[in-house]
């Protein structure tokens, strides 16, 4: 068969390409862990004890008032007919045997920190809630005095415990923020005699410049690349992301934020991290109960399909309808049978 390109002209091509490729993606190993499907962000003053199984009876006691079987939560919120009395079952199960997967006490809002006493109550709950994964969310590193306080507030609970335990990094904003936050984990490892590594953390994608820096590039793969392997997962807010746009008014669906979350879902393909979709602030309170659910519910099934298998839960009843999409998303996936051998959550 007749040819132009000869076999030295090609087999030069595909050495100097495989000399000049650059390297994959690496996958952590540790990102192979089973994913919690939500965090519960929850203000200092409001976290106690015995928060989990708190969260996990309001929830329940929200269910029993508003949805007490499967054809009334199957008309709030739409869940399939074929599913829908398994789902709710589950949800039931859930809420009552392991309703919270995962916690971050909120330190970074001002009106919200009083200092060193809530990062050391922190500490406290945090070394006695028997979770899979907590943490904390420090300040942001924008400023001289936020940062000082974040910093500090780092120190005193990952002193206190002694121990790894989730960190949240808020709005982003340049690579700078996360290797100042890199070189600070290296040296309370040193200090606190713990395994190099083991100290790592969640970035905020909450502003523009998270999103594309101010060169006009895509900036999420060079903050994971300034994390030093280790960024563990990345957390999007939409409000505070559409407001650093200039868009005052948009809803977490507007296109501008998709946007944002397709640029987080390429920018972090390959790497193991996990993401995380931003909360739903309409909380299914008094008369917001129905309204709350429906939004709440339709959101977790938009954030699951556009590639976010975790969110953020802002209150107790949130956990019906986080449940309710989650199973229903993975009953709609997987036969029934298959459900409970899902890897990831649940």
């Amino acid at each position: 068969m007749r040819t132009t390109l000869d076999g030295s002209l090609i087999a030069g091509l595909v050495a100097a390409l495989a000399e000049a490729a650059p390297e994959p993606s690496p996958v952590d190993s540790r990102a192979a862990a089973r994913q919690p499907v939500h965090t519960c962000l929850v203000r200092v003053q409001d976290a106690d004890e015995d928060l989990p199984s708190r969260w996990g009876a309001l929830a329940a006691a929200a269910l029993a008032e508003h949805a007490p079987d499967a054809a009334a939560l199957a008309g709030i919120v739409g869940l399939p007919p074929a599913i829908a009395e398994t789902v709710y079952e589950r949800v039931r199960g859930k809420l009552a045997t392991d309703p919270v997967e995962d916690v971050r006490i909120d330190l970074s809002r001002r009106e919200h920190d009083t200092g060193d006493i809530d990062a050391l109550r922190a500490a406290v709950l945090l070394g006695r809630w028997c979770l899979p994964e907590a943490g904390i969310r420090v300040r942001p590193f924008a400023a001289a005095e936020s940062f000082r306080r974040a910093v500090r507030s780092l120190d005193l609970v990952v002193t206190a415990l002694g121990r790894p335990q989730a960190l949240t990094l808020p709005e982003v904003t340049w690579p700078g923020q996360v290797t100042a936050l890199v070189g600070l984990l290296e040296v309370l490892e040193r200090r606190l005699g713990l395994p190099d590594g083991a100290l790592r953390f969640e970035i905020g994608v909450d502003t523009a410049r998270a999103v594309v820096d101010h060169d006009g590039h895509f900036a999420v793969p060079h903050l994971i690349e300034s994390g030093q392997g280790r960024v563990s997962g990345l957390v999007f807010g939409a409000d505070t992301y559409a407001a650093t746009c200039g868009l005052t008014d948009a809803g977490p669906d507007h296109p501008a934020c998709d946007f944002a979350r397709q640029a987080i879902l390429v920018g972090a393909a390959g790497s193991g991290i996990r993401l995380c979709d931003s909360p739903t602030t309409l909380l299914p309170v008094g008369d917001a109960v129905i309204e709350g659910w429906r939004r709440h519910y339709n959101q977790v099934r938009r954030s699951l399909a556009l590639g976010f298998l975790q969110g953020i839960d802002l209150h107790p009843a949130q956990l019906v309808t986080r449940y309710a999409a989650v199973y229903t998303h993975r009953l709609e996936a997987h036969s029934a049978e298959s459900l409970a051998d899902l890897s990831s959550g649940l």
